[in-house]
This record gives C-alpha cells, structure tokens and sequence, in this order.
C-alpha cells in the first residue's frame, strides 16, 4: 500500500520530468521559430530517452492513484498538498502538450512529417466525438 509520503515524492519527481520535457519542448519550439533549416535530430534522441522514464513515472502514479482513492476522505483532506502536486502536474502536462501541438504544426507546415505520421484531420474537430455519439444514439 501506497503511503502519503511515497505518494508525494512521486508527484514531486512526476513533475520534475514533466519540467525537463517542457524544456525540451521549449527549446525544441525556439529551434522551429528560426528561419534556417535547423537539425531536430538532437530533440528526437532527447525526446526518445525521456520517452521511457516518463512512461515508468505514468505508470507508478496510475498504482498511486488507485491506492489514494482508496483513502477515506478524511485520510485524503490530512495530505491538501498531495491535490496541490495533482493540479501542479496536471497544468504542467497541458502546457507540454499545448507547445507540443504547436511545434508539430510547425513541423507540418514545414513538410518535415512523413505522411504516414500526420494527424488525424478530425482531430482539429474538438467536436467530433460528441458528434459520432449524438448520430449514433438517434439511430
């Protein structure tokens, strides 16, 4: 079982993973913003790297989070700073994938993504899952 503490370190670590790819992905968007061709090559190897550690570090806040659902809610309200880390990861996570999105539209607009590799066109339609079950449920 899953104490506060272990809890709390892994969200600590969690974080400061989440804050090297950040810093990948900014210096990664600097690169695509100058008008030269520069070489991406160095952040696929850092992102590659990162790839693994991260998994791993998803992987023990999913049996984490398994285990704090399990607190009672009394237990839960004694740990306030474990939500904090919660939220701190989580608007961490949405500015990665935010800048990330950005730099793969750079990479798009440049032609630097093999096509087997470009994103789903509904994709751009925030909408489109909301869609296919409201057409689904009036069949």
């Amino acid at each position: 079982m899953s104490s506060p503490q272990e809890i709390r370190d892994d969200l600590r670590k969690h974080f400061d993973l989440c804050q090297e790819v950040l810093a990948v992905v900014e210096k990664e968007g600097q690169t695509l913003r100058r008008s030269d061709n520069p070489s991406l090559y160095e952040f696929f190897q850092v992102k590659k790297t990162l790839l693994p550690r991260l998994n791993q570090s998803l992987d023990t806040l999913r049996k984490h989070r398994v285990q704090w659902q399990k607190f009672s809610l009394d237990e839960r309200a004694r740990h306030p700073d474990i939500g904090m880390l919660l939220r701190q990861n989580q608007d961490l996570t949405m500015k990665i994938i935010l800048l990330d999105r950005e730099n793969e539209q750079s990479l798009l607009r440049r032609g630097l993504v093999p096509p087997r590799e470009l994103p789903s066109v509904n994709r751009q339609r925030p909408h489109f899952v909301a869609e296919l079950y409201r057409r689904q449920g009036t069949s």
